[in-house]
């Protein structure tokens, strides 16, 4: 989809402007102050017109068409036929309109006839040394001829139109460059929201699924108790739906929805389970992402436990300053019945990628596993 190339760059166009404000200005303000002649105002103007051209085609049509399509010969060859046609408008346009002065004509006659006196003097000069070897130097005064305008006008358009040419190719790469840049972080932004909320969702429907079987069978054995395990229930959904979809939430918010979830999962536990629960009581309400340590949580109550033999699962969180200390314990189980063996839930692979995408050079994620213990150490850098 093509796009205006300044559009949305108010800053670039605003340079710009400010650029061609300071250029058309300058000659009126050297008129008013030292009262140069106003014939070459218009030279100077001519001039400023001419190497605008020769940037803004270069800038706006011969880069980008050709340089950023790597098609470096058209590129190189359009340069040199612009140089070419800019040159003949610019040796043109300087000599009518230096031509069509006033006083030029005027200096041109008093220039002829001092020529003429010149070559009279030198005749005579000749003619009075003829016995001499050398000539020696001309006389001040005498007749050296017309400086060469035309190779100076040359030499001097050579240099500026290389300066132009390389002044605006080097401006459209480094906004180029910056533009690329820009578009790449949005980019990653984009897919760091896609690849959050695909990972959210992953852990949303087996939660539920797993929570939804514990309200099942617990309906059978206490009502009371099934009861108050849908209110939680219902509240860890209003959290899931509504409080976790604002981006960010509150760590008393997070905590309590931690609470919730080991509440229901303690309905199935057995005698033969030990359950640990650590979470600080006075701490600071910070702003944290929704759903950071569910995963961990639920993943040692999946693989952590065992109705046959003894097993136990420490949960604790501790707060300092902006930093969150996470670990979470619990007896590997690589034998006997565990929890819900057709589902392993959401991978730590992908928790730890969505680590990396929130809190890029500010985590650290520790899994140290045995064959008895499994255990996750996280402490996150909030700032």
């Amino acid at each position: 989809m093509k796009k205006n190339y300044f559009q949305g760059n108010v800053i670039q166009v605003l340079l710009h402007v400010i650029a061609w404000i300071i250029l058309l200005g300058l000659p009126l303000y050297f008129i008013k102050r030292w009262e140069i002649g106003k014939d070459f105002i218009w030279l100077y103007y001519i001039n400023v017109i001419i190497n605008g051209i020769i940037f803004y085609v270069n800038y706006l049509i011969l880069t980008p068409r050709f340089f950023f399509a790597r098609r470096k010969y058209r590129y190189f060859i359009s340069v040199m036929l612009l140089l070419l046609v800019m040159y003949f408008v610019s040796d043109t346009s300087n000599k009518l309109v230096f031509e069509s002065f006033p006083h030029h004509q005027t200096a041109q006659a008093q220039q002829n006839t001092q020529a003429q006196q010149n070559i009279r003097n030198i005749q005579n000069s000749r003619t009075n040394n003829k016995t001499r070897r050398s000539p020696g130097p001309p006389k001040p005064g005498v007749f050296m001829g017309r400086p060469p305008f035309r190779q100076i006008h040359l030499v001097n358009y050579a240099f500026t139109a290389a300066f132009l040419i390389v002044f605006s190719l080097g401006l459209r790469v480094l906004e180029r460059h910056s533009q690329t840049e820009k578009s790449q972080k949005e980019l990653e932004k984009e897919k760091l929201n896609s690849e959050l909320a695909f990972l959210k969702n992953q852990i949303s429907p087996h939660f539920f699924f797993n929570t939804l079987n514990n309200i099942y069978s617990l309906i059978s054995i206490n009502a009371e108790d099934s009861k108050d395990a849908v209110l939680k229930l219902s509240k860890l959904m209003r959290y899931l739906l509504y409080e976790s979809e604002h981006g960010n939430t509150r760590l008393s918010n997070e905590i309590a929805f931690m609470n919730h979830y080991i509440d229901l999962m303690k309905l199935r536990m057995s005698d033969k389970i030990s359950l640990l629960v650590s979470f600080p009581d006075d701490y600071e309400d910070v702003s944290i992402p929704p759903l950071l340590f569910i995963p961990f949580i639920e993943n040692a109550f999946k693989h952590g436990i065992s109705y046959r033999e003894k097993s136990f699962i420490d949960i604790s969180m501790k707060t300092m300053k902006d930093t969150i200390f996470f670990r979470c314990v619990n007896s590997n189980m690589s034998s006997g019945e565990i929890v819900e063996t057709d589902h392993h839930g959401i991978g730590l692979e992908n928790v730890s990628k969505r680590l990396n995408l929130l809190f890029p050079g500010r985590h650290e994620l520790k899994i140290n596993k045995s064959d008895k213990i499994f255990e996750v150490l996280l402490d996150i850098k909030l700032s």
